[in-house]
């Protein structure tokens, strides 16, 4: 299945003006929608150059998310924990009293670029010489005081990836992302066919090369070339998980927000390796990347269950966390995500029976309701969603969303085994206002 007709016009449309706007060169993007490419389309200004979804570009940050995603298995292997100090992987090297979690979330402090020259325009150097020059005795804050993008921390990870799987972190790309989701086209240099990096000038207009090289210690940080189609394969799994590369629960884990910046407004936030935005059904998530010629953008709705990747190779103009959202929109304007059909439950946990139904919390009304997964907790009389609670094994709930979020309610019963009320740090719930057989609220 494919776009409609007047859906491939709008998303024409909307990526001409891209490249008009942001005299690009050349720019490819596509659309995903329950896991399959469902739309592709290119705009190129360059004579005897053809782009399309084949073509690799430089993929930028996008690396970052490949690093994340192998930090994450380990940590579901057990060979590691996010709360691990940098120093238990990385003994001697610098900022090692910063933990993963803090890397990962860019909440470490730690300065954004290596010390030298440009290293994104320059050739790289090994990771031993990175770490040489590395300077942590004036981080730019404390770690866990605020977001603080970091390129450096992403150099630290790949290598830890290597140390503890005794292999390159890229040979653990290739094998652990790379061939499970089918990414033929996705290399750590870049292979034919694929575009050439260009900056363009402000007043000429005119076009000069820009540099591809190795970037060495720092290439877990921006190194990947890759294409549309493939990206698009990485969006599918972004937004369903899959049983060979990591479980959608971890990945709902990765893309919780973490960290963001009072200073950008908080215009968006950082999960595990992943940017959050605003837009589609609320928050969409995904990366931006760029290097010296090349840009690149990919965000996914998992609520939807659509994507939308962009690439171009110029230096600056495309806007890479607005265009693949405003193509979600225009998506989802055009042609509305069908959501999945309602089923009747086929069984209640025993756990969840007596939880059912009306409770008060004071003279408030609260309707407790099975959903299939969770208990959904809504005012009497509304149909918005205040509270979830998922059962556990021991007979209490976890909650899943809204304040209680995290905290454990408990069914607290009578000597007979009748329910006598629930219980939630200090909010108690009763069958009847004020029950005055229950517990006063807070004691």
């Amino acid at each position: 299945m494919s776009v409609l007709p007047s859906t491939a016009r709008r998303l024409e449309v909307l990526l001409a003006r891209e490249q008009v706007a942001g005299r690009l060169p050349s720019v490819v993007a596509a659309v995903v929608r329950d896991g399959s490419l469902e739309w592709t389309g290119s705009v190129s200004a360059l004579e005897g150059f053809v782009a399309g979804p084949g073509v690799q570009y430089r993929i930028g940050s996008i690396t970052k998310t490949l690093v994340a995603v192998l930090i994450l298995q380990l940590r579901d292997e057990g060979r590691l924990d996010l709360n691990d100090p940098l120093s238990a992987h990385l003994p001697g090297v610098p900022y090692g009293d910063r933990t993963l979690r803090h890397l990962l979330t860019h909440s470490s402090g730690m300065n954004s670029e290596p010390a030298g020259s440009w290293w994104e325009r320059s050739p790289g150097v090994p990771f031993d010489a990175l770490v040489a020059a590395l300077d942590d005795s004036a981080p730019a804050f404390a770690p866990g005081v605020t977001f603080h993008y970091s390129n450096v921390a992403f150099a630290l990870l790949g290598e830890l990836v290597a140390r503890v799987r005794g292999a390159s972190w890229w040979d653990q790309v290739t094998s652990r992302i790379l061939a499970p989701l089918g990414m033929t086209r996705t290399s750590y240099l870049p292979e034919p066919p694929h575009a050439t990096g260009w900056s363009v000038h402000h007043y000429a207009n005119t076009l000069t090369e820009e540099p591809a090289f190795d970037a060495g210690g720092m290439a877990p940080a921006g190194q990947v070339w890759s294409t549309v189609e493939d990206l698009a394969r990485y969006a599918a799994f972004l937004g369903a998980g899959h049983d060979d590369v990591l479980s959608r629960a971890t990945l709902e884990e990765m893309v919780t927000p973490q960290s963001a910046s009072r200073a950008g407004g908080m215009a968006s936030a950082h999960g595990l390796g992943f940017q959050i935005v605003r837009g589609g059904s609320g928050l969409v998530f995904g990366h931006t990347g760029s290097m010296p010629g090349f840009l690149a953008g990919l965000f996914v709705d998992p609520v939807r269950r659509t994507g939308a990747v962009a690439v171009a190779n110029a230096t600056t103009g495309m806007r890479s966390d607005r265009l693949p959202v405003e193509m979600l929109e225009t998506l989802e304007a055009s042609e509305g995500t069908v959501p999945p059909p309602w089923r009747p439950v086929a069984a209640v946990p025993p756990s969840v029976e007596d939880v059912l139904g009306v409770w008060h919390w004071g003279n408030t009304a609260f309707a407790f309701a099975w959903d299939g997964r969770q208990v959904v907790v809504t005012k009497a009389g509304s149909d918005v969603r205040m509270h979830g609670f998922a059962p556990q094994e021991d007979g209490t709930f976890v909650g899943t969303f809204g304040y209680h979020h995290g905290e454990r309610l408990s069914v607290v019963r009578n000597d007979d085994g009748t329910v006598n009320h629930l219980a939630c740090a200090t909010f108690v719930f009763t069958r009847v206002p004020y029950d005055p057989a229950a517990p006063i609220p807070g004691r």
